[in-house]
């Protein structure tokens, strides 16, 4: 029973990781140039606040090159934010707290912008059915300063200008300690009253891991109507439009750590009325196992907001980490945006936000690395588990003292089923036994193992975090030795878990398959799961072994 069961949840680690393993991430070709200088295509502004949108083909916005732009800083402890006075676009956004580890970067501070393709493109289209479109981002802004220092009473920058009769004003107002700035517009003299605004949020974000590969994969737009949903940029076709229906409460563009989403999430707040996604080119990438092959790097991103006769306009935007506890404090369900688990989210979300914050807080309370957080972790769960084990391998010694008795009952009734069913029970009832004893502390520690799989592949509290000779927690062992220590440490738990049982073929070959598939399965997984899982194996090393001794005394009882 408890090999079968053994062998099952192996099976389902293999379903959820295998084809990370197959399919490793692959390397840029580099005859195609950078994915970052790729070009794409933005959707068009709809006809009207509330004709139906269609999108169709148009350049993306890029400031004009007829008269010189500026570009006003906004700095924070926390940001660096370079606005243009050419639409009042954003077009740097740095965030001081994390290092870029693009080669091209060496270790700058990370930037999420991508050259030439600036944040919040402005562009009104007029109400009325006209279907006029106004592109304000190429004209040529007043700011109200040219360097901002965010304090801690917060600061605001304004931009304004004209033309031909019509007048914009933006402000943004930056909040101390946060990521999120809030925005206020207005548009006059634009033409007949009432109109949308389209606001374009680039064609995703500027790669800053080290793996650009693997980031790509985790590109996507979410957005939240009365549930989070998100689309991957795999999931678009080059130059494929697609209209996701509102209304929004946010929506966004993520990378696998970083996060860029336009928030209406005031009360009587006009909500953002849809989401215009359009495919980008893909990059080739090669493989020497499977050939070539192509990945989506890109997918021009913008909301529609409704603007009132007035021409007033509100939203905030998020420019950060995927932080969790950061999104969750900020409510509306922003912490949805980096989801643990994939398909098995409703499982393993649960469990993964638990051993998250239990990793944070024991890092923020003992002041210690992550590293030791790990270690010391895995040891506590063993002992959480360890009276749970003490009496699963009780029940397995008692069952394999009725093991003879059993084996007379199923011969005696090996042709009467319900009766040797009944025996059965009722020989496990006189000798205490149960024959699902062990498999309880067995599964406990899976869900953990299975949390943590994810926790470090989407984390950003562990991003470049080292340990010892390890460079990054969430990324392979550079030289494998925590996972050959991991497989060690596994061999041995099984080998001293075998002593003074009865001697059984398939026991004795899952000894020396399951250390080495795992090793070799375990390779290329985060090291910092490698390492909870060898300080878990080694720490049930005593304990396995005390019980193996107590075994050979039960026998020497017997005989």
């Amino acid at each position: 029973m408890e090999r079968r069961i053994i062998l099952a949840i192996f099976l389902m680690l293999i379903v959820a990781v295998l084809p990370s393993i197959l399919f490793p991430p692959k390397k840029p070709d580099r005859r195609t140039g950078a994915p970052d200088s790729t070009t794409t295509h933005a959707a068009a502004a709809p006809e009207s606040a509330t004709a139906p949108v269609r999108p169709s083909a148009s350049p993306t916005v890029r400031p004009s090159a007829s008269a010189p732009a500026e570009t006003v800083w906004v700095t924070s402890p926390l940001y660096r934010l370079g606005f243009t006075t050419r639409g009042g676009a954003l077009v740097r956004a740095e965030l001081l707290g994390y290092r870029s580890f693009a080669k091209p970067d060496s270790g700058r501070p990370v930037q999420l912008v991508r050259e030439g393709v600036p944040l919040l493109v402005y562009r009104r289209t007029g109400g009325g059915g006209g279907g006029d479109t106004t592109l304000v981002s190429d004209w040529s802004l007043t700011p109200s300063a040219t360097q901002v220092q965010v304090g801690s009473e917060g600061a605001t920058l304004t931009f304004t200008g004209a033309r031909d009769g019509a007048r914009l004003a933006l402000e943004y107002r930056f909040f101390p300690a946060e990521y999120r700035f809030a925005v206020r517009g207005r548009m006059e003299g634009f033409g007949p009253a009432g109109a949308t605004l389209l606001l374009g949020l680039g064609d995703g974000l500027r790669s800053v891991e080290a793996d650009s590969m693997d980031d790509f994969r985790h590109y996507a737009v979410v957005t939240k109507a009365t549930k989070t949903q998100r689309t991957d940029f795999g999931s678009l076709k080059p130059a494929e439009r697609k209209i996701l229906d509102g209304p929004f409460e946010w929506a966004g563009v993520k990378s696998k750590y970083f996060f860029i989403a336009a928030l209406v999430v005031e009360d009587n707040q006009p909500r953002f009325g849809a989401a215009l996604v359009e495919g980008g080119p893909r990059t080739v990438s090669t493989s020497s196992l499977f050939g070539r092959s192509t990945v989506a790097t890109r997918a021009a991103v913008a909301v529609t907001l409704p603007v009132p006769p007035a021409g007033g306009f509100d939203y905030q935007l998020y420019v950060g980490p995927l932080e969790f506890r950061r999104l969750s404090q900020l409510g509306h369900d922003l912490d949805d945006a980096n989801p643990y688990g994939g398909f098995l989210q409703p499982i393993i979300q649960p469990v993964s936000v638990l051993v998250v914050n239990i990793l944070i807080w024991m890092h923020d309370q003992l002041k210690l690395a992550y590293g030791w957080v790990l270690i010391i972790f895995g040891i506590l769960v063993r002992l959480l588990l360890w009276p749970l084990n003490q009496r699963a391998m009780e029940s397995s010694i008692r069952m394999q003292a009725v093991a003879p008795l059993l084996k007379q009952i199923q011969a005696r009734y090996k042709n009467a089923p319900e009766r040797l069913q009944r025996e059965m029970m009722k020989l496990y009832k006189e000798h205490n036994v149960n024959p699902f004893g062990g498999c309880l502390p067995m599964l406990l520690p899976m869900p953990v193992l299975f949390a943590l799989f994810f926790v470090f592949a989407n984390t950003i509290e562990f991003r470049g975090v080292p340990f010892l000779w390890l460079p990054d927690l969430s990324r392979a062992d550079p030289y494998y030795i925590i996972p050959i220590v991991m497989g060690l440490s596994m061999f041995v738990l099984s080998k001293v878990g075998q002593i003074g049982m009865p001697p059984n073929p398939q026991t004795k070959m899952m000894l020396y398959f399951m250390p080495a598939f795992l090793t070799l399965l375990f390779l290329n997984f985060a090291s910092g799961l490698n390492l909870y899982y060898a300080v878990s194996n080694i720490f049930s090393i005593p304990q396995q072994y005390l019980i193996a001794q107590r075994r050979l005394r039960e026998q020497g009882k017997r005989t």
